[in-house]
């Protein structure tokens, strides 16, 4: 495998500095100029030298890529680009025109080296072309121009490199830009091998690694990409990305990376927080990382069970980070703080004649205070918002407890020998609730209100949804009546979380299924979908099975038939959209069936039912599911889909047979709470019905 220094087609003697920055690239709101100059001069006071300027939302830089800048637009980029060398920055500017650029085109070349050209006149010495998120699919010209995609990409950009004077940084983020986008596979992606072959030397690539968002990044995974792309890649890194999921914000530490990728890597850019300020441990935390193994030896770093990285530990790393943030979130000298009236020598502004302040008489309430800000409430933040593929210890913690509370609620409500276990974890969970609130109340009083109007948002949020919890764990042990908005079949509109986006979700198989809470550890993943023709042999092998299960039951042949047997059988079919089977990664485990119209079922049978019975409950279902399925909840969302599909027909009720000896069926209806027994003169002895009006 190549070295990085000689990888790249720079001279032997001297190797190319490792970049080490912030790629602002994030889809939504680009970052004010002040800001980006506020974020020069932490990375030079962190030891950071690049700044990739690839905002999404600059539609000079993307979607209208040609356009020349304007004055006013070319004298904010002039100030910018000379803000970033005033505080040592790398200022790397990137175009984006894979949206429609005609690759076979020399005027399409030519706009945009005029345009790179006109950057070049702002004082810009460091260039960045990117192909990412784009259609494959080349236009007829291009087709008959170029043997490939990776082809054109190539032509163009060794033509744009070259046209600049090959400048010492370049940049090229191909299509696919990570190993989940690679057709087979790394190895063997002719895309990339064209890339890697056929791309000058001098060329550095972007690579996000195994995924867009990488959980881990491992050395064999970039020794892999690096012997495809004949170069050591620059790690364009999404681990603190939140452009892609409004509720979600990362303050946890740079992680899953090992240090001794530094050596085999050309650099590490992180694209992080949509919002300015919460970068503040994302960048801190991943300048820690770059100096780990600057001059080749370890830290003086304590090794923890889960850490296995000599050289950074990320629980100090984040320890650190957070320790400086306190001091930005104190700091009065920011633009939009509030001063605190001790420090700011004013007097308050009077309204009268000196009336004296408000004195809380006996048994009166206290005067607010408002307490500072402190970095256990910093930590708890960071691990209530940490990172994509996991929760901090203490939301981790909260998850548990809260599960263990509700599965255990029984305890609550009668004496046994987990009575005082149960008290006392919702006492310690209250008190967690509590630091939640706190914190809550302490960030909303702290001096700097940039950092606060940045956070605000995720910290209502997250307070709500803890509040919702600790109501819950309240009413399970008595202390307070159910919350409406928990108990309530019509809440207020912030007793529920999601909107469009998530009913669509809720729709869908298999939602919930990447929750990153995992305990307890989900058993199976279930497929709800509808029934078809071929599905008709699993139903009836379900039926079976399911009625010569358990001891001493008579057989199913000396016994009085159900309307609905006919249905499980396949002698009689569901009606249309009325038929559900459930799925597990075995196969087909449960189904549940209906007929709109049950009278000519329960003529099949001779069985005589009354007219009465059909008014009110003219419709029939029936359920199995296999014992396999120890979850309840899916089999609870099937038979509510049937439910509503046999609704939408027009019925007004529904009503089910079962067996006395079927008390697994029953306990099932039974707990459902909306189906209760329905008398049915001529019902044969042990057969019970139950019905539910829609």
């Amino acid at each position: 495998m190549s070295k990085p220094g000689s990888a790249r087609g720079q001279p032997h003697t001297e190797k190319k500095r490792f970049i080490s920055g912030v790629v602002e690239g994030f889809y939504g709101r680009p970052w004010t100029m002040g800001q980006r100059t506020e974020l020069f001069k932490r990375e030079q006071k962190w030891g950071l030298n690049t700044y990739l300027y690839a905002p999404k939302d600059d539609y000079k830089h993307r979607m209208y890529w040609r356009d020349l800048y304007s004055a006013e637009e070319a004298e904010q980029l002039i100030a910018l680009i000379s803000a970033a060398k005033q505080h040592d920055v790398e200022f790397i500017y990137a175009i984006s025109p894979g949206l429609d650029i005609t690759f076979s085109n020399p005027k399409e070349v030519g706009a945009l080296q005029r345009k790179l050209d006109q950057v070049r006149q702002f004082g810009c010495r460091s260039f960045s072309l990117l192909f990412d998120d784009i259609e494959t699919e080349m236009c007829p010209a291009d087709k008959q121009a170029f043997s490939s995609f990776a082809h054109a990409q190539v032509a163009v950009t060794n033509a744009v490199y070259q046209h600049l004077g090959d400048p010492e940084t370049f940049l090229f983020c191909p299509t696919d830009y990570c190993a989940a986008f690679c057709t087979p596979n790394v190895s063997q992606s002719s895309y990339l091998h064209t890339v890697g072959e056929k791309l000058l030397p001098g060329i550095d690539i972007l690579w996000t690694g195994p995924k867009v968002v990488s959980h881990k990044i491992s050395v064999e995974s970039i020794e892999e990409v690096s012997s495809v792309l004949r170069r050591a890649p620059v790690i364009w890194d999404n681990i603190h990305a939140n452009d892609y999921d409004p509720q979600r914000l990362f303050l946890g530490p740079f992680k899953d990376r090992p240090t001794e990728l530094i050596p085999k890597l050309g650099g590490v850019l992180t694209n992080p927080n949509c919002e300015f300020y919460p970068n503040f441990v994302a960048i801190h935390t991943l300048a820690t990382w770059c100096k780990a193994t600057a001059d080749g030896g370890q830290r003086d770093v304590e090794m923890s069970d889960e850490e296995h990285d000599p050289c950074y530990s990320p629980k100090k790393a984040l320890t650190l980070a957070l320790t400086d943030w306190l001091q930005e979130f104190l700091n009065t000298d920011q633009p939009g703080a509030r001063l605190k009236k001790e420090s700011s020598g004013e007097e308050p502004m009077q309204t009268d004649g000196g009336e004296t302040p408000h004195v809380p008489g006996p048994g009166e309430n206290p005067l607010y205070t408002a307490e500072p800000l402190t970095l256990d409430d910093l930590k708890l933040l960071s691990d209530l918002f940490y990172l994509p593929y996991e929760y901090g210890p203490t939301a981790r913690t909260m998850l548990q407890e809260l599960d263990w509370l509700r599965k255990h609620s029984w305890a609550a409500a009668a004496e046994t020998d987990k009575t005082a276990e149960w008290c006392s974890r919702a006492q310690q969970f209250d008190g967690m609730c509590e630091a939640v609130v706190q914190m809550f109340n302490r960030l909303s009083n702290a001096p700097n209100r940039c950092i606060l109007y940045d956070l605000y948002n995720y910290i209502c949020d997250i307070k709500s949804g803890v509040g919702l919890a600790r109501a819950y764990v309240k009413a399970l042990g008595g202390q307070g009546r159910p919350s409406a908005q928990l108990m309530n079949t019509d809440p207020e509109p912030w007793g529920f979380r999601g909107g469009l986006s998530g009913e669509f979700q809720r729709m869908l198989p298999c939602h919930g299924n990447r929750d990153l809470f995992r305990e307890p550890p989900m058993s199976a993943v279930y497929c709800i979908r509808p029934y078809c023709p071929e599905d008709k042999t699993e139903v009836q092998r379900i039926f079976r099975e399911m009625q010569s299960a358990g001891e001493g039951k008579v057989p199913l042949t000396m016994q009085p038939p159900l309307i609905c047997d006919g249905l499980s059988a396949g002698e009689i079919s569901p009606s249309p959209q009325c038929a559900l089977v459930l799925e597990d990664e075995i196969g087909v485990c449960g189904y549940a069936l209906a007929l709109t119209d049950a009278k000519p079922a329960a003529g099949k049978i001779q069985r005589a039912v009354s007219d009465s019975v059909f008014k009110d409950f003219p419709s029939l279902v029936t359920m199995q599911v296999l014992p396999r399925v120890t979850d309840p909840s899916p089999a609870k969302r099937m038979i509510g889909r049937l439910l509503s599909s046999v609704r939408s027909s027009g019925s007004r009720g529904v009503f089910c047979e079962l067996r006395q000896s079927d008390r697994r069926m029953i306990d099932f209806y039974t707990k459902l709470g909306s189906f209760v027994p329905i008398q049915m003169a001529g019902l044969p002895q042990d057969i019970l019905a139950l019905g539910t009006s829609l």
